[in-house]
């Protein structure tokens, strides 16, 4: 039974490398302008606070995910990790909810503020960021699998 959870441990760790990784990629190579009034208009991620925390965020979580699969393969720390899974989880929820506030704005605008609408003059830059949010989105997913996972084995362990 260790083994099989230490094999889907290393799968969702591997997982959640390559939805952060993937999500750090398509962020920073997000960018496209457009002309508006003979005025050139340029969107690219590092503008925005919100999507800056993200791209942070995501590097981050990777970060941890590849130093925790290089250096605890029979981890005795296991409730450093649990924590730290928990640490990493609300960190990317809260990133991933940071960036799709701002997606929505720069989407929808807001009609109360007088905020325009952006994507339809930067489609290229919205699509790279909706596939960068759903990439984070995923990982975030992943590391709350990988919680449940974790305290899943804990309370067998405990009480068996």
């Amino acid at each position: 039974m260790t083994k099989t959870k230490r094999v889907l441990t290393l799968f969702l760790r591997f997982l959640a490398i390559g939805a952060t990784l993937a999500a750090v990629i398509v962020m920073v190579t997000s960018h496209d302008s457009s002309q508006v009034l003979n005025l050139t208009f340029t969107a690219k991620y590092s503008n925005e606070q919100a999507f800056k925390f993200f791209v942070i965020a995501e590097a981050i979580a990777c970060g941890y995910s590849l130093i925790l699969l290089l250096t605890f393969s029979q981890t005795s720390l296991w409730r450093l990790v649990l924590i730290l899974d928990v640490v990493i989880a609300m960190l990317l929820s809260s990133s991933v909810s940071a960036a799709v506030a701002i997606a929505h704005v720069g989407k929808k605008g807001n009609t109360h503020a007088g905020w325009l609408p952006i994507c339809g003059q930067v489609p290229k830059f919205c699509n790279h960021v909706t596939g960068a949010l759903v990439a984070g989105f995923s990982a975030a997913i992943i590391y709350f699998l990988l919680i449940f996972s974790s305290l899943y084995s804990v309370q067998n362990t405990l009480f068996l």
